[in-house]
C-alpha cells in the first residue's frame, strides 16, 4: 500500500507541474474535469445517487454549470470578455437557479436537502477550487505564485506528519481523526511558515517583481496551513457522517479526487486572498 501510495502521490507531482506550468486553457480545462469528478464523488458520498447509480437532475444540473463555470472564467480571464468577479457571481447565482428549477418542475422527485446537498457541492469543490486557476492566470507572477496553495496544503501536511511520528502524543481530534496530534498540527503550521519563507526568499523575490515581505509570507503560510488541517478533517467528518472510507477509487493509494485535493480545495481562495491583499 505504500508503495502505491507513493507511487501515485510522485505522478500526482508530476502531473501538477505539467498542467500548472503549462496554465492557460489546458489549466482550466484540467480543473473543469477534476471539479466534476468531485463534485460527482460528494453528491454520491451526501446520498443523492440513487441505489441504481446514473446521473440525478440535480447532477445534471450541477455538471452543466461547472462547464459554464470554467468556461466563463476562461472567457474573462484569457479573452477579457467579462469581469471576472461579475462572471463568478452571476454563475454561482445561475447554478443556485438551475437547481430550483429542477427542484421545482420535478416536486416531488427531490427533497430540499438533496437540493441543498447538491449545491454544497458545487460551492465546495469546482468553485473553491477554481481559485487555483484564478491565482495562475489572474496575476502576472501566477506561475510562480500558485505553488503557494501546494505549499500551504501537501507541503504543511507532510510537516505535520513528520512531526507527529517523531513526537506526536496529544490527539487533535480523536472521534474524527485519531492519528492527528496537537504537535502534529504545530509542526505543519511552523513548516508550512518556513516553507513560504524560503520559496519567498529564493523565488518569489528573485524571479517575480513581487517582492513580498518574508513576515508576511510566514503568516500567510501559518494561516494556509490551518485552513489545510480544517479542509482535511471537514472531508473527512463528510466521509464519518455517511459511513464511507474513501470518495473514490481514482487515485491507487489514495482514494478519489476529494480524498487528495480536500486539503488543496479549502486553501486554494485563502492563498488567493491573501495574495492579492499583500499584492494590491
Amino acid at each position: 500500500m505504500f508503495r502505491t501510495r507513493l507511487m501515485s502521490g510522485i505522478l500526482l507531482v508530476i502531473a501538477a507541474l505539467a498542467v500548472i506550468m503549462t496554465g492557460g486553457v489546458f489549466l482550466a480545462a484540467v480543473l473543469c474535469l477534476l471539479s466534476g469528478i468531485a463534485y460527482r464523488e460528494l453528491t454520491k458520498a451526501c446520498g443523492l445517487r440513487s441505489a441504481q447509480g446514473g446521473i440525478s437532475g440535480l447532477e445534471i444540473a450541477g455538471c452543466v454549470m461547472i462547464l459554464v463555470y470554467y468556461v466563463m472564467l476562461a472567457a474573462s480571464l484569457q479573452w477579457g470578455i467579462m469581469n471576472l468577479y461579475l462572471t463568478m457571481m452571476v454563475v454561482i447565482v445561475a447554478a443556485f437557479l438551475a437547481h430550483l428549477f429542477v427542484y421545482v418542475f420535478t416536486f416531488p422527485k427531490y427533497r430540499a436537502e438533496q437540493v441543498m446537498a447538491s449545491m454544497f457541492a458545487f460551492f465546495y469543490a469546482p468553485v473553491m477550487l477554481a481559485f487555483i486557476y484564478l491565482l495562475r492566470e489572474g496575476f502576472a507572477q501566477g506561475r510562480y505564485l500558485v505553488w503557494f496553495i501546494f505549499l500551504s496544503s501537501w507541503g504543511s501536511d507532510t510537516c505535520a506528519y513528520a512531526v507527529g511520528v517523531l513526537i506526536g502524543k496529544h490527539k487533535m481530534t480523536p472521534k474524527l481523526s485519531p492519528k492527528k496530534s496537537v504537535e502534529g498540527a504545530v509542526g505543519g503550521v511552523v513548516g508550512a511558515a518556513l516553507l513560504f519563507m524560503l520559496y519567498t526568499r529564493l523565488v518569489i523575490n528573485v524571479y517575480t517583481d513581487a517582492a513580498l515581505p518574508l513576515a508576511l509570507a510566514a503568516v500567510l503560510g501559518g494561516v494556509g496551513a490551518l485552513v489545510s488541517m480544517v479542509g482535511d478533517l471537514a472531508a473527512s467528518a463528510v466521509k464519518r457522517d455517511h459511513d464511507i472510507k474513501d470518495y473514490g477509487k481514482l487515485i491507487p493509494g489514495h482514494g478519489g479526487i476529494m480524498d487528495r485535493f480536500d486539503s488543496v480545495i479549502v486553501t486554494a481562495p485563502i492563498i488567493f486572498i491573501g495574495i492579492a491583499m499583500l499584492l494590491q
